[in-house]
């Protein structure tokens, strides 16, 4: 198959690529390379496809990979729907899995433009080349964050979410519902993924993982957010990459047959873990202690998060099963050799 991967250059959207690339897809990889968080990281991941764009990456130009010569690059903003729909139109994909966004929930009420051009303006460019392309299956990010300060645990995909508490929530939530509107409008099949907390080596700067472990290693305070009484659905990488892997390959020629062209399912641990159990688990692989700044719960924040994904098992025979102990470790050796 002919796949699109939005984000390519980011944390889940490398991984992904990557994962498809091996299988023998025919890949396009894509990335706006903003300056959200380190330029570098995200040269460096793609460095791992066999793309090295750091001197000659012109927008819109493709890039063919070092290491698979069925995957190519190509930088392109989702806002920017002219180039976008250029894309679309020469490489006629059967897939397309948007992993692309303007992420972080604090960043949200510091640069809500941002958010407005990535989230909506982009998403739509994305339906529209879908719609006017043949695609078959869409494969899109959503978020936790979507079911706000919903008390009920753990989460399911029945519950409401219409009281988002960030804007990156609502942007979020808007994305599933103009899916929603283009499945049933133009008959293609439209999965929308709400990932919780993933982490694991390559991971964005911004989440705790990275954060705890730079800290503890240069002796600087790590900020724990209400006082430590916070829960997260911890996922490793891997098993998100399984998942997400496992819904592409899947046969939607019956999705789009049937009244189930549009779904939104969960993708997470199905376990929630307390952050301070979280940090203590950096600890002792780093052998060393934290040391610790007690805040107040952040504005836009949750104090608990819970996937329930027995639909994801019973549909797509999705096992997340990296526990907390072998995730964390196999990070912090990324970790350790990345800076060094």
């Amino acid at each position: 198959m002919k796949i699109l991967v939005t984000g390519a250059a980011g944390f889940i959207g490398y991984h992904v690529s990557k994962r498809l690339a091996e299988e023998g897809h025919v890949v396009v990889g894509l990335d706006s390379i903003n300056e959200y968080y380190s330029v570098n990281l995200k040269h460096n991941r793609l460095k791992e496809l066999g793309l090295d764009i750091t001197d000659y990456c012109t927008s819109g130009e493709l890039i063919t990979s070092e290491l698979y010569p069925n995957l190519t690059f190509v930088k392109i903003n989702l806002e920017d729907g002219e180039s976008l729909e250029k894309l679309f139109a020469n490489q006629k994909f059967d897939i397309v899995c948007n992993l692309a966004a303007q992420a972080g929930v604090r960043y949200s009420l510091e640069n809500p433009s941002a958010y407005v051009d990535s989230n909506l303006v982009g998403f739509v460019n994305i339906l529209e080349g879908c719609r006017n392309h043949g695609v078959k299956h869409l494969v899109y990010a959503s978020s936790s964050s979507v079911y706000g300060t919903n008390s009920k645990i753990p989460f399911e995909t029945t519950d409401s979410v219409d009281h988002p508490i960030s804007l990156y929530a609502a942007t979020k939530k808007s994305n599933e519902l103009m899916a929603h509107t283009y499945s049933h409008l133009f008959k293609f099949a439209c999965t929308g993924l709400r990932f919780f907390t993933v982490y694991g080596p390559w991971g964005r700067p911004d989440m705790a993982m990275f954060l705890f472990t730079e800290a503890i290693l240069n002796d600087k305070l790590i900020k724990v957010f209400n006082h430590g009484k916070m829960e997260r659905d911890f996922t490793y990488i891997d098993d998100i990459t399984e998942g997400v892997v496992r819904i592409i390959n899947s046969d939607t020629a019956n999705r789009n047959k049937s009244k189930e062209r549009y779904k939104v399912y969960n993708i997470g641990n199905n376990k929630s873990e307390k952050l301070l159990d979280f940090i203590e688990t950096i600890e002792e692989k780093l052998g060393k202690k934290a040391k610790k700044d007690f805040l107040p719960m952040q504005p836009g924040d949750v104090e608990r998060t819970w996937a329930n994904v027995d639909a994801l098992i019973k549909d797509y025979g999705y096992s997340p099963n990296t526990s907390i102990k072998e995730g964390v470790s196999r990070f912090v050796d990324w970790y350790v050799k990345y800076h060094k």
